[in-house]
Order: C-alpha cells, then structure tokens, then sequence
C-alpha cells in the first residue's frame, strides 16, 4: 500500500501529466479532455482532505499547495473549455505571426531610423527561436528531466499548430533513453536535447555535449 507521501508524489506527477493532456486537447492533438487522468487526480485529493488529520505538517502544507496549482489549472482548462465550446477559442498564431509583427517592427524601425533587434531580424528571417537544452546522462533515472522536455516539445508543437501527431510521453521516453544510448556508444557521458522553432517548425536535436 502506497505510504501518504508517495500518493502526494503520484497526485503532483499526475497533475503534470494532465497538464500535458489538456495541451494536446486544446492544441488539436486529443479528440477529447483526459477525463480519465482528471478523475483520479480529484479522487485521490479528495480521499486526503478527508485524511487531513492523518497528515504531519509538512504533508499538510505540501497537500495545500497541491490543491491550489490544481484548483488554478481547473480555472484555466475551465475557460478554455467554453471558448472552445462557443467557438471562441484563441487561436495561437505561433512563429508565422511573430515573423508577420516582426516585418512590421523592421519596417517602422527603417522608416524612424531605430536600428531593429537581433531577436526581430532572426523572425522576420524565419530564423530559429532561442531554444531549450537540457543534458541527460542517464534518462531512466531521469524521469522529471524527461517530462519537462517532453513539456517543452508539446508546448511548442502547439504554438506552432504542429499538436496532431504528437508523440505520448511514454513513446517520448522510450526515444530519448533510445537515443541517448545511441550517441553514448559513439563517445561522450552527457547528451543535449534542444527544443528550437525554426522557420515555423519545432525541432528537437540532440549532440553529445561530454
């Protein structure tokens, strides 16, 4: 039987996880909300604040902080729920947009003789956006370094409009510790995944880095 600090262990990573779902869903890559994953986070919340006086202190206080990420995740997916319900979800315009406003920021530079940023010329470019890295040594040891990668990836496959066809996160793990090992065999300790939008489209790389 699972101890009460493991079960907060498990509603926090399930937390993640539905975070990750409701991403897929609003991003087009799930054809409907993780009611399942939803279901036995609000079971387990509600089995421990009926078990609040079992809890020491330090579990309460780390209960509490659960439930209130969780209560305003809830609020968000919530909205988003009715904007997409009336038809009135945002849309997520991504790189292409931030290329389009960049144009514009170029031109009205030239136009006032401002010189026109680095980070503006490299959109209007189509040129990559600053990119995400994390190393991994050992990636089944690693499990949280994963999911925040994976989370990164999802992120930004959505602000691109690339959500459909998007990889499980356990499909994602079993890439990354895949190729991990591929690059370790041909040297080096450390591998580097980078998570980049590049003329409008996600990349994920990954080097040796030592």
């Amino acid at each position: 039987m699972a101890t009460i600090d493991e079960d907060l262990g498990q509603i926090e990573k399930d937390i993640r996880t539905l975070k990750i779902e409701y991403e897929q869903f609003f991003g087009g890559g799930r054809p409907r909300p993780p009611s399942d994953t939803q279901w036995r986070v609000e079971n387990l919340i509600r089995r421990y604040n009926e078990r609040m006086g079992d809890l020491s202190f330090g579990q309460r206080f780390r209960f509490n902080n659960i439930q209130q990420t969780y209560a305003k995740y809830q609020d968000m997916w919530r909205k988003k729920l009715i904007q997409k319900e009336s038809g009135a979800q945002q849309h997520h315009y991504g790189a292409a947009a931030k290329a389009i406003e960049a144009e514009r920021a170029r031109k009205a530079a030239q136009d006032s003789g401002k010189a026109v940023s680095g980070s503006e010329r490299a959109a209007a470019s189509g040129g990559a956006a600053a990119a995400f890295a994390l190393s991994f040594s050992n990636p089944a040891k690693e499990g949280d370094k994963v999911q925040t990668l994976y989370e990164k990836l999802i992120a930004a496959r959505a602000e691109t409009g690339e959500s459909a066809g998007a990889p499980s996160l356990k499909d994602f793990e079993r890439f990354v510790r895949q190729k991990t090992k591929d690059l370790q065999e041909k040297g080096g300790n450390e591998v580097e995944y980078s998570v980049s939008i590049e003329g409008g489209r996600v990349k994920l790389k990954a080097r040796v880095s030592s």
